[in-house]
């Protein structure tokens, strides 16, 4: 019976991609204060996903292909990352340094504690949310893990643009997420949709960061960060 289910699995998924949208559009990012934003006309990491709002549900996902987020140069890459509920993240530590990522928002909580170079931990996130990570030694670091219901998600690129492939012909809602983007600006552009095949031009999206405040964050013990020193014996670069 296990190959007929496969066979009957392989060919609804065979028919939905037949049958299928794709959903494209550019964002635009509007007053902004980011110098990436106003010089080089960066309008990159903002999210878009759809949520069906009809009878179809979202097919099953076997979260073979764990996402990256790796920390080089004492940073986060990528910045923004999204994946679909139920993915392992991995989180290596490319540096020569050790590194100690967290997030104590609701998001998802978790402590990977403190670990060397070369190593790598991992997160599995099992429901929805914005996750937002920093490293409990380096203040300066610091990403978000969007973390969608659905398999139909993107992130734009430099040049604002996006494509959301093989989307079932359905009703959806369309939501978005910048990280410089006030809660009421981005319930604002939300937006209910109807598919059908082929593709779906969303236009310009006109995404602004008015209202958006930076607020300093605290290390996982809720102090505050002390004086970074990683060439001392509590955090060694690697012997060579």
């Amino acid at each position: 019976m296990t190959w007929l289910w496969r066979i009957s699995s392989s060919l609804a998924l065979l028919s939905c991609c037949l049958h299928a949208a794709t959903v494209s559009g550019r964002v635009q990012l509007e007053d902004s204060r980011e110098p990436g934003v106003i010089k080089r006309r960066d309008y990159s990491s903002v999210v878009l996903w759809l949520v069906s709002t009809g009878n179809r549900a979202a097919p099953q996902s076997s979260h073979s292909a764990p996402a990256v987020m790796d920390q080089r140069n004492k940073t986060f890459v990528p910045h923004i990352l999204a994946v679909e509920a139920g993915t392992v993240v991995r989180f290596p530590n490319s540096d020569p340094i050790f590194h100690n990522a967290f997030s104590n928002y609701e998001g998802r909580v978790f402590d990977l504690g403190l670990y060397p170079p070369g190593t790598s931990r991992h997160v599995a996130f099992d429901r929805p949310g914005i996750v937002r990570v920093f490293c409990n030694i380096h203040s300066a670091m610091s990403a978000v893990i969007v973390v969608v219901p659905s398999p139909w998600f993107a992130v734009t690129v430099r040049d604002g643009t996006f494509s959301i492939p093989n989307v079932p012909p359905g009703e959806y809602l369309l939501r978005v997420f910048h990280e410089r983007a006030t809660p009421a600006t981005l319930q604002s552009l939300e937006r209910r949709i109807t598919l059908a095949d082929g593709p779906f031009d969303l236009g310009l999206l006109r995404v602004s960061e008015s209202g958006f405040l930076q607020i300093p964050h605290k290390n996982k013990y809720g102090g505050e960060y002390g004086p970074e020193n990683e060439n001392n014996n509590v955090y060694p670069a690697p012997h060579k």
